[in-house]
């Protein structure tokens, strides 16, 4: 992996490039976007680049990649780099873009920290750069492959539901009517539509239904922000796209998935974060899942509890379920009021865990669920948005 001569410089330099690394993240954006405004416009997510929250995953990964490489020389954090990697798969990152990156990266780095970037230390880094990025090309690669659909198709509105007040779901139909691929419960696909300013945006969407269908089913909750602006593609989704009109979709992508096993099972989830957990509970009734699985959920209410009628459903047809939910007002006599507590819900033995939500109710959960003896390897996560959890190490 690293080189021993970099492994030292890396080490007695990463405090400081640490330090620096929200500047030096902030500079590379202004630059990027500079000189290639077209990848602000039709590939990072507008949102993210305003609240700051894409600088922090960039700046937190490249300092826990490093990180990694000097703790554990002889090891590579694949997790960190297969989630990464599944992200810009979906997005339809190039192995070109990789050069643009590291050009305006390494001239952030040289103007933050100045004199104190000699020939030996920016070899070193250049060295950890390359080590992430060719790691991710090859990985960017298999899953180009593995998916068999190069850039973007065209998909057809063939329904739309009003789950509630905020969360849509559409189901979509191949525009050439060609076969659809199958996929994994618990991935996703990026949605791109063109924008009123000209601008073709990208996000991420659950797939919230289970493999097998003639159709693809997305749910989509509008964001509504709350210090900033409303969410760009949710909102366009929600005004504008109706049965009939048609959407671009990338390959389904993501590693949270359901794997085939007689393991015990929880499913927790908190807002939209449910999208996911139905796919997978639909795919465990199908499949005649007979271990048990525990079924968490927490939102704002019952009327926001957005698929609610599917997530009861496809748990009574399991044999061997728990149901708890929580609600932060209105819950009923079936349901919990606050916050997730496990401290009664009994977890067997063996189980493995899935985990979609915000990342502090995540946090909670896992720490909840270690308390209880699940092992952390059979913890497993979704984030929606920037991964500042993963980026946190």
């Amino acid at each position: 992996m690293l080189s021993e001569q970099s492994a030292a410089t890396v080490r007695a330099t990463l405090p400081a490039v640490g330090a620096a690394l929200g500047e030096i993240t902030e500079r590379f954006y202004d630059g990027l976007f500079a000189a290639h405004p077209e990848l602000l416009r039709d590939l990072f997510n507008r949102g993210n680049q305003a609240a700051g929250t894409q600088r922090q995953a960039l700046a937190g990964s490249i300092a826990a990649f490093a990180a990694y490489l000097v703790d554990r020389p002889d090891e590579r954090p694949d997790v960190m780099l297969n989630r990464i990697a599944h992200k810009h798969a979906s997005l339809g990152v190039a192995p070109d873009q990789y050069k643009v990156v590291h050009q305006h990266l390494f001239a952030a780095i040289v103007e933050v920290l100045g004199d104190a970037v000699t020939a030996e230390v920016a070899a070193a880094w250049d060295e950890v750069y390359w080590l992430m990025a060719n790691a991710l090309i090859a990985i960017e690669k298999r899953l180009y492959a593995v998916s068999g659909q190069t850039g973007w198709r065209t998909w057809t509105v063939a329904g739309r539901i009003e789950e509630t007040e905020d969360v849509a779901t559409f189901q979509l139909r191949p525009a050439d009517d060609g076969p659809v691929p199958e996929f994994l419960p618990g991935q996703y696909v990026s949605v791109r539509v063109e924008l009123p300013d000209g601008a073709r945006q990208i996000r991420q969407y659950s797939l919230s239904a289970a493999p097998g269908s003639p159709l693809r089913q997305i749910s989509v909750k509008r964001v509504q922000g709350d210090t900033g602006p409303d969410g760009e593609v949710s909102s366009h989704l929600h005004a504008q796209v109706h049965e009939g009109d048609t959407v671009e979709l990338s390959a389904p992508y993501g590693d949270l998935v359901l794997e085939q096993t007689d393991q015990p099972l929880v499913l927790a989830s908190a807002g939209i974060g449910v999208t996911p957990m139905i796919a997978m509970l639909e795919q465990l009734a199908r499949t005649g899942h007979t271990a048990p699985v525990t079924v968490v959920h927490a939102d704002r209410s019952p009327v926001t509890h957005a698929l609610r009628g599917d997530h009861e459903a496809f748990a009574a047809k399991l044999p061997d379920t728990a149901v708890h939910f929580w609600y932060e007002q209105e819950a009923p006599e079936t349901a919990r009021t606050g916050r997730v507590d496990l401290s009664t819900v009994p977890v067997a033995s063996g189980t493995r865990a899935y985990l979609c939500g915000p990342v502090p109710f995540m946090r909670a959960v896992r720490t909840q669920l270690l308390d209880k003896g699940v092992a952390p390897a059979d913890i497993h996560y979704e984030v929606f948005g920037p991964d500042l959890w993963l980026a946190q190490g």
